[in-house]
């Protein structure tokens, strides 16, 4: 009989995320590991490598951003929780780095345009229940990638009230309120 197991891949990929957060692309599975409180062998039993972990994160991530939008309610409530836990300037440039090695990747660059186009379908439902013009879902998506990764290398401010801020007088021009 199999062994059950005790390490959730709940609590791995946690790990990822936090190690991501503090080194970047810099990070290495004993990081996670280490981080997670579990032996090398078991990440590497369960993901096979640092391409595996960040494949796993970025299925898991799109799950759990598309799961929080449809909590939202509503296109400013959405957009605001996409970047809610980058809002300090070292998780960002670190996030923001990975990002970069990731796109290098053919496999990981598929995964996030897989998690970029289930946001924008996602988006685009609430846009549509809030009447806003075509290719609002697209032009709001751009203008939240925009703000945080601005915001990464010249981080003035909070990041949120940044985000609001222009995510606020976009809507109003859309709505024709401006």
């Amino acid at each position: 009989m199999a062994r059950p197991r005790t390490i959730t891949d709940e609590r791995i990929l946690n790990a990822v995320a936090a190690v991501i957060d503090r080194r970047g692309p810099e990070f290495t599975v004993a990081d996670v590991a280490a981080e997670a409180g579990v032996s090398v062998g078991a990440v590497a039993k369960r993901f096979g490598s640092k391409s595996g972990l960040l494949q796993a994160l970025t299925k898991a991530g799109t799950e759990e951003v598309v799961r929080r939008m449809r909590e939202a309610g509503s296109v400013r409530a959405a957009l605001m929780m996409w970047f809610d836990r980058l809002n300090d300037p070292v998780v960002a440039t670190n996030n923001l780095a990975q990002l970069g090695v990731d796109l290098i990747d053919p496999e990981l660059r598929a995964l996030l345009a897989k998690h970029y186009a289930a946001l924008e379908e996602e988006l685009e439902v609430l846009c549509a229940a809030e009447e806003l013009p075509p290719n609002a879902a697209r032009v709001l998506a751009a203008l939240v990638y925009g703000i945080s990764m601005d915001w990464s290398v010249r981080p003035r401010g909070d990041l949120l009230e940044r985000m609001a801020e222009d995510v606020d007088l976009v809507l109003e021009g859309m709505r024709g309120n401006g």
